[in-house]
């Protein structure tokens, strides 16, 4: 299963108050799952229309994504000590420290001085206002290096949020322990973990507006950078619902992508620091599955560290490095992002979709979607298991319109591929709200989804991702 369950408990129970190439900054909505985007027509895709350009009476949109990866979107940031490189991967590097700043890491209680500089986004007015927003970035931090990323926003009743700590972030440990912040809260929202969360969504209070802040870090004296060449917030405002309407099948039926196949359970034991062994792996489990399937992975190099009895060696890396010390799990959602970034040619994002249809759009693309979901063991045929937390990979459909599934919750690697219903398993995904084994609402995951891709997508994929909302 997925430690990550007891800090998306604390954004449920707020919801349960209501009862690559990419075009710059451009405006990412996820329809209704009623609408025609997710009723299985296939006219939109066929044609080259995206959901942005059907007609906006017939939408309601919760999910607004926005992201800077081109050299025009990070000239239009402020720069104190960054600048912009346009190559291969636009993004900001270290051009002159702004300052030095002493960190003292909470996890190893070392104290050390860092040359820092920082760019910090323009405003985005959310077109969702939003009662949580998730922010996930892409970076080379080599040793001696690392980042922080930090999120601000405006409500929309005027005011504005702290500088909220989302994540500092290495891909390496050796410099710093990669860790959320716990604690962050102004009295009208906080952070948890990985997620924003307006703290009474009942009151109608939403998050407007919102911009990002970047401070790139390395050691004194040296002319070491990181390079950030995606940054990208998600804002969403899910109704909270017990059930979702249903999607027909569409344009992914018959399709399966050949995805490798790791079981999380046979880690059992393995390397307990990291969220006590494999049995909790499943996301960094699921990362390792499709960072394959796009053809990258460790090196025996990289691999040296792990025994070498254990089977499936990448997958103790994966966890290692995904490892959240103050989460204290690797069920960090965009710390996985941010891992599979760190592949020659890939990155990665952590957003929400509206319906299957929109998981049929990307599969058909050849893109997987890992999602999350949390459900009772009866809500879920052929699982076997319940979870309040789950992270799984969806790699196609049958013919039908059921889910293909790669489930790391399985005993062995061949075990691994599943068929899920469709109706069950889109709506323990899609929902907000439901009820655990002790009749208690708590809640559920509202869609979330990782999507990693190449970064320079075939022109198919780019309009697939278009059309759920990514640019």
């Amino acid at each position: 299963m997925n430690s990550s369950a007891p800090r998306r408990t604390v954004l449920a129970a707020a919801l349960a108050a209501v009862a690559g190439a990419a075009t710059p900054l451009a405006q990412a909505v996820v329809p209704d799952e009623a609408s025609a985007e997710s009723s299985g027509d296939t006219s939109a895709e066929t044609s080259g229309v995206t959901s942005a350009d059907q007609p906006a009476q017939k939408q309601k949109r919760h999910v607004d994504y926005r992201a800077w990866t081109t050299a025009d979107d990070w000239s239009e940031g402020e720069a104190d000590g960054c600048r912009v490189v346009d190559d291969a991967r636009p993004g900001v590097v270290i051009a002159a420290p702004a300052g030095t700043y002493e960190y003292l890491d909470p996890h190893t209680h070392k104290k050390s001085t860092w040359e820092y500089a920082t760019w910090t986004s323009p405003a985005i007015t959310l077109d969702v206002p939003a009662t949580e927003a998730v922010a996930s970035w892409n970076a080379h931090t080599p040793a001696g290096t690392w980042i922080a990323v930090e999120l601000r926003g405006k409500y929309s009743t005027g005011g504005h949020t702290p500088w909220y700590v989302m994540g500092r972030w290495a891909a390496g440990d050796e410099d710093i322990r990669r860790t959320s912040v716990d604690g962050q809260k102004d009295g009208r929202s906080s952070i948890s973990t990985d997620t924003f969360a307006i703290d009474d969504p009942a009151s109608g209070l939403r998050l407007a507006s919102c911009k990002l802040r970047l401070t790139l870090y390395r050691k004194p004296g040296t002319r070491l950078t990181p390079k950030v060449w995606r940054a990208g917030v998600m804002g969403s405002d899910v109704p909270d619902r017990f059930t979702v309407p249903a999607s027909r099948p569409g344009l992914g039926a018959g399709r399966e992508l050949d995805v490798p196949r790791y079981s999380q359970e046979i880690h059992k034991g393995q390397y307990p620091e990291y969220d006590n062994g494999g049995e909790a792996w499943c996301s960094p489990t699921s990362s390792e599955m499709i960072i394959e399937y796009w053809g990258r992975g460790p090196t025996p190099e990289d691999l040296a560290w792990v025994n070498p009895d254990y089977a499936d060696p990448q997958v103790c890396h994966a966890a290692r490095y995904t490892f959240d010390y103050q989460y204290e799990g690797c069920g960090n959602w965009p710390f996985n992002a941010a891992y599979a970034s760190t592949y020659r040619g890939m990155q990665g994002l952590v957003t929400r979709l509206g319906s299957l249809t929109d998981v049929e759009r990307l599969v058909h693309a050849g893109i997987p979607v890992i999602t999350s979901q949390s459900f009772l063991k009866e809500e879920l045929d052929g699982a076997g298991y319940g979870t309040a937390g789950h992270i799984m990979t969806v790699i196609g459909f049958t013919e039908s319109g059921d889910v293909i599934a790669n489930d790391p919750n399985s005993a062995t690697d061949d075990a691994v591929r599943h068929v899920y219903k469709r109706r069950q398993f889109e709506n323990i995904w899609l929902r907000t709200k439901r009820k655990n084994a002790e009749g208690k609402v708590v809640g559920g995951s509202g869609g979330v989804c990782y999507l990693y891709f190449p970064a320079r997508p075939a022109p198919s994929q780019l309009r697939a991702l278009a059309a759920v909302g990514v640019r």
